[in-house]
């Protein structure tokens, strides 16, 4: 038995315990007296109160676009730079760079209006087009009092639908800037452009809408658990980036030359703004700051944590040696395990999530790349993808009704589990099939790859014309 063997059934088997004693103790906490469940209904509950502006809530979401956007710029740009040869780092930043410009753009057009406007429960509508209903038909003037009412809370309080629209912004932003860390070294800055506003409004806005849209099907309609982007920005830009690295095929070189990363340091501190945007990502993610915020918050942390210990000992165990890079990859595996459950689940269950977090994404960069011969460059697949399904599987296991009003698997209800299952097929299938088609189209406009040379020399000097010196 090798050592990857022994140390995956270690930590396979340290999840299962600590699942177990989760389990245990949870249902003593949470059973409910049978007598109660055959208690009448109550009666109906009174109408909730009209909308209004809340500024506590508004304050704290202006906070958290701010906080989500770091992650991207400069957050995601210094992680991803840090892992890449000192040829390629200045293209690599300029990816994320772009990517915000371009999806800033993109989304005001038209890619807000599709994710959350409309009745449809597969697509939104036009009618947000160019931001045009958030100007008041009789004053002429974007007005505060244009509500995000499907974000209030039980009080009625709201954020305005601008804010909102900035907030859903920063998440359209990320997604697609994630999907780079499969294609890193190789594609060209033209093709990156175009495909990223192609897939930006084709795919990602109508998976946020089947999520996050009061009238989506997976969400609203089929019940999915997705509190903050488990599937509509992690699945979604891994398995974009495992088609993309599968299209475009492997690096030059790749087994024969040194890829070693440049600069581990950067790579440390982008992930630790990735660390410190999360909570903007996750407990902003409540459209409001309260309670659950809170419990979004307090999750996040204690699984990002596990997660980079987690991936720290499993890596010690099979390699010998903990990596620094290998302990902010893990806390990026726990950050995204963690999105979809971060609303939904308590700290127990934010533990076991980031155990499992750290020992099967770290699996999912070493033993499953391994076995496929895949080049995902930076491991997008295997650090968003495979948290991102191991999340939202774990999501419809430690539910909590005391938390977000559904239970989960640990609370009697597996049926959850199968919904969060459908929701995560859904998905992939769509965005397998359309990102393939966009590669393929953007292929033939463009081309997708740099020549042989240009991937020899590297990027920087001749995409950009600029390098890196010292």
């Amino acid at each position: 038995m090798n050592k990857l063997t022994k140390g995956v059934l270690f930590s396979g088997g340290l999840v299962l315990g600590l699942t177990l004693l989760a389990t245990m103790g949870l249902a003593d906490d949470q059973a409910a007296p049978a007598a109660e469940a055959a208690a009448p209904a109550a009666a109906a509950a009174p109408a909730a109160p009209p909308p209004h502006l809340d500024t506590g809530h508004t304050a704290w979401m202006l906070a958290s676009v701010a906080l989500v956007l770091l992650m991207t710029i400069p957050g995601l740009s210094l992680f991803y730079a840090g892992m890449v040869r000192k040829k390629n780092i200045l293209a690599t930043m300029m990816q994320s760079w772009v990517i915000t410009c371009i999806v800033t753009v993109a989304w005001f057009i038209v890619g807000y209006s599709l994710a959350f406007h409309g009745d449809l429960p597969w697509i939104g509508d036009l009618s947000a087009f160019f931001l045009q209903s958030f100007v008041d038909a009789d004053q002429g003037t974007t007005v505060s009092k244009i509500l995000w009412a499907p974000g209030a809370d039980a009080n009625g309080g709201a954020i305005p639908e601008s804010v909102n629209m900035m907030f859903q912004m920063t998440f359209a932003i990320i997604t697609p800037a994630l999907i780079t860390g499969s294609l890193a070294d190789r594609m060209k800055f033209s093709a990156l452009c175009l495909f990223m506003v192609l897939w930006s409004v084709i795919v990602y806005s109508t998976v946020a809408h089947w999520v996050w849209s009061p009238n989506g099907m997976l969400g609203a309609g089929w019940g999915v658990l997705d509190f903050a982007g488990g599937t509509v920005v992690h699945i979604n830009s891994g398995v974009a980036g495992l088609v993309g690295c599968l299209v475009m095929g492997k690096r030059k070189g790749l087994g024969q030359e040194n890829f070693a990363p440049h600069n581990i340091a950067y790579s440390l501190i982008g992930a630790a703004l990735l660390w410190v945007g999360w909570f903007g990502f996750n407990a902003g993610s409540a459209l409001t700051s309260d309670g659950r915020a809170g419990m979004a918050m307090t999750v996040t942390q204690i699984a990002t944590a596990t997660a980079s210990l987690s991936w720290m000992f499993a890596e010690w165990i099979v390699k010998g040696k903990p990596s620094a890079l290998g302990a902010a990859s893990g806390a990026v595996a726990g950050l995204v395990a963690i999105t979809p459950a971060s609303g939904y689940v308590g700290p127990i269950g934010s533990f076991v999530i980031g155990i499992a977090a750290g020992v099967i994404c770290f699996w999912g960069t070493t033993g499953l790349k391994k076995m496929f011969g895949y080049d995902d460059s930076l491991d997008a697949f295997g650090v968003h993808a495979v948290g991102g399904v191991v999340g939202a599987l774990l999501t419809g296991v430690f539910a909590l009704k005391g938390v977000c009003g559904t239970s989960g698997w640990i609370e009697g209800n597996f049926g959850q589990v199968i919904i969060q299952i459908e929701g995560i097929v859904t998905v992939i299938v769509f965005d397998v099939i359309a990102s393939y088609i966009i590669y393929k189209v953007v292929d033939m406009i463009v081309g997708l790859r740099v020549t042989e040379e240009v991937e020899i020399e590297g990027l920087d000097i001749n995409l950009h014309g600029e390098i890196v010196h010292g």
